[in-house]
């Protein structure tokens, strides 16, 4: 994809990083509200949100879509060595960080009832491992933790790790 396109991507990804806690805060007013402004108002998710803004993705994520974004929370990225998140913030690492973001985001609205074991190709063009077992979905390993967050251009499923592209 143009890399305007997976910029904007990117900008979705990160506001579409999630808690349980915001699918229920959500669930009545996450349709009137565009991806970035709800992971904004979420609380958990101020790391996604940031690197959203640092890698120039918030303008697409706020755009028509429909995105579907699997977010990592706050306690998703203090996972990564520390020092990870300051150094993929800098301007120099943009490029990075945006690949990341846009790693983490699948064109289209994927709703939980339509997830099965399957390879999903993400705005980055890397494929994603999504997983079922048991009723248990993972994407690349990473545990979803709350699923179908509406926005009105798209849905946020809330991971609870960083997933990195190769």
């Amino acid at each position: 994809m143009k890399p305007t396109l997976t910029a904007k991507l990117t900008s979705v990804l990160a506001a579409l990083i999630f808690t349980g806690s915001v699918h229920a805060a959500s669930c009545s007013a996450g349709e009137s509200k565009d991806i970035v402004a709800v992971a904004s108002s979420a609380g958990s998710f101020n790391t996604l949100v940031t690197a959203v803004k640092a890698a120039g993705l918030a303008e697409t994520l706020q755009g028509a879509g429909p995105f579907t974004v699997f977010a990592p929370t706050d306690e998703a990225f203090a996972k990564l060595p520390a020092g990870t998140v300051e150094s993929l913030l800098k301007p120099e690492n943009k490029q990075k960080l945006v690949a990341i973001l846009t790693y983490h985001v699948v064109p289209g609205k994927v709703m939980a009832a339509d997830v099965k074991t399957m390879k999903a190709k993400t705005v980055n063009g890397q494929e994603l491992s999504l997983n079922v077992t048991n009723g248990k979905v993972t994407v690349n390993g990473a545990n979803v933790v709350s699923v179908d967050v509406a926005a009105s251009n798209g849905v946020i499923h809330v991971i609870d790790s960083v997933v990195l592209p190769n």
